[in-house]
């Protein structure tokens, strides 16, 4: 789904490759809502997906474009400090206690991050690229934020309602922009926008299908694989190649991720939340 979303935010531009992405797969997961009946949400429900939404436009805006200055190699690594991110969230905002392997984890990520900054700034500065960076950090951390909106959401709606209204409110943010920034794609970009937003569908359901059979602990290897795929999609498509630095950043954060992840004990999920 990244290699697809980079090349059309190479094309159209990131606002216009996510705006357009989202047009095309509310009508999917509209669809798929309707057919399993679900009630409409409380108001209280109701507003975590519309912050969320918020959350989701701003991240995506700014990891896509990222990817448009950066490898996707690079830029799927520096994302990976958004759990990291996430463990902060949640201890402000859930109450969450942070253990000395989450101090440890946070470390391992930022040395990761230093390790693939450094990178860049020897020999000749990209600034497009420093600025791709940067684009995708931001990104990464306000995803970070948002994974902890979607804890709570999870514990108040179900996946097809999540991912229905992921899509509509993260559409309402981006339509006041439109008019100015999104002229209508010629025909020719509808089918990769098209694929975009089924990909995009596929892996939520695919993820929320695999962490409802398995534990995290076994599937966390299996995630962090999207390194490997975006190094392999980007050399195949966008002639890209791996550097010594960005693998060393990419196991420094994803070690990390990992030890963050396996230090949490999984609690039991509520039929309702307070919010």
């Amino acid at each position: 789904m990244d290699a697809v979303m980079k090349g059309l935010a190479l094309v159209i531009g990131a606002y216009c490759a996510m705006l357009w992405r989202t047009v095309a797969a509310l009508p999917l997961t509209g669809l798929l809502l309707a057919r399993g009946g679900a009630s409409w949400p409380t108001l209280a429900v109701l507003m975590l997906h519309v912050q969320r939404g918020a959350v989701t436009a701003v991240s995506a805006i700014g990891y896509f474009y990222g990817l448009t200055r950066l490898p996707m190699a690079e830029g799927i690594a520096l994302s990976f400090i958004s759990p990291l991110v996430a463990l902060y969230c949640s201890a402000v905002l859930l109450g969450e206690r942070i253990g000395r392997r989450q101090i440890i984890a946070s470390l391992l990520g930022v040395a990761g991050v230093a390790v693939l900054i450094a990178g860049r700034l020897t020999g000749q500065v990209d600034r497009g690229a420093i600025g791709g960076g940067v684009a995708i950090l931001g990104a990464a951390a306000i995803y970070g934020y948002g994974l902890t909106l979607l804890r709570r959401q999870a514990q108040a709606a179900s996946a097809v309602e999540i991912t229905f209204f992921q899509n509509a409110t993260t559409l309402m943010w981006l339509l006041p922009l439109a008019p100015w920034l999104a002229p209508l794609p010629a025909l020719s970009h509808w089918p990769m926008i098209i694929l975009g937003a089924v990909l995009a569908q596929m892996s939520v359901f695919l993820l929320a299908w695999a962490y409802a059979r398995a534990e995290a602990k076994t599937l966390i290897p299996v995630e962090y694989s999207a390194f490997v795929w975006s190094a392999i999609l980007g050399a195949l498509f966008f002639g890209e190649t791996l550097t010594v630095t960005v693998l060393a950043g990419a196991a420094l954060i994803v070690a990390g991720c990992v030890v963050a992840a396996l230090s949490r004990r999984p609690e039991p999920m509520a039929a309702e939340v307070s919010l």
